[in-house]
């Protein structure tokens, strides 16, 4: 079986990339610990100062895989959780350089590093809404930083995705870029050739002013804590156990 995550170093930036293109890179319990794995060797290693996350084949990354979903329980959806957590809580600056749709979880993915990159074919689609389920993994947080309370609330109650354009004209991507990997290394550029540890403390210091006396991945988890009760509800549901017997029969 191929890896679920492979990991290339060039030039003091780590480019992670999610591997099942066959799935369009379906979230497991066993690819969100990859992920994990990856992003904390990557934040350990003294030669690496920023991390590019991608997703291999067409997509980005479709979000979590629903078999695996509807067996989750509170510590099943902590596993899949795992891997765009790491992401959100890496020390060094991350860029997702979304070559393709990021679906639900594959859109907290996008959402939990730092500057997100479109590719022409990327799509934004919190998608929760439309399976039945209530949002995970702090989207409702994420999304209200990245886009504010409006485009925010759009999205997660109204089923708002975004299309390339649409996802830079609301903030929530920083630009379009063809080959969206070559323009992260390229941005990637500025913290690889600076001081690692100024690289650090920069970031520390942006998490701690944004919002001054509280640090965003404080923020961050008490969301993953208020969102996960509710989801967990939602996915025992008949409402979510026929939507999956229906996805499963396609």
């Amino acid at each position: 079986m191929a890896e679920p995550v492979l990991v290339r170093v060039e030039d003091r930036v780590a480019v992670i990339t999610v591997n099942d293109p066959d799935r369009r890179n379906a979230v497991t319990a066993a690819m969100s610990a990859a992920l994990r794995s990856a992003v904390e060797s990557a934040q350990a290693d003294p030669g690496v100062h920023a991390i590019v996350v991608t997703g291999a084949g067409r997509a980005f990354c479709a979000g979590a895989d629903l078999s695996a979903l509807g067996a989750a329980t509170e510590d099943g959806l902590r596993a899949i959780y795992n891997g765009f957590l790491a992401v959100a809580n890496c020390t060094l600056p991350t860029i997702a350089a979304v070559n393709g749709p990021a679906v639900g979880a594959g859109l907290n993915l996008a959402l939990a590093a730092d500057v997100r990159i479109a590719g022409p074919r990327a799509l934004f689609d919190p998608r929760f809404q439309q399976l039945g389920i209530h949002p995970g993994g702090g989207a409702t947080w994420m999304l209200h930083r990245a886009v504010g309370v409006q485009v925010a609330r759009a999205a997660l109650l109204f089923g708002k995705s975004f299309d390339a354009e649409a996802a830079v004209r609301y903030g929530l991507a920083l630009e379009i870029a063809e080959d969206p990997v070559a323009a992260a290394l390229e941005l990637a550029a500025g913290p690889a050739s600076a001081p690692r540890e100024v690289v650090v403390a920069t970031k520390a210091s942006m998490r701690a002013t944004a919002n001054p006396g509280v640090i965003d991945t404080d923020q961050h988890r008490l969301a993953v804590e208020t969102e996960l009760g509710p989801q967990a509800r939602s996915i025992e549901s008949p409402e979510f156990a026929a939507r999956l017997a229906a996805a499963k029969r396609r």
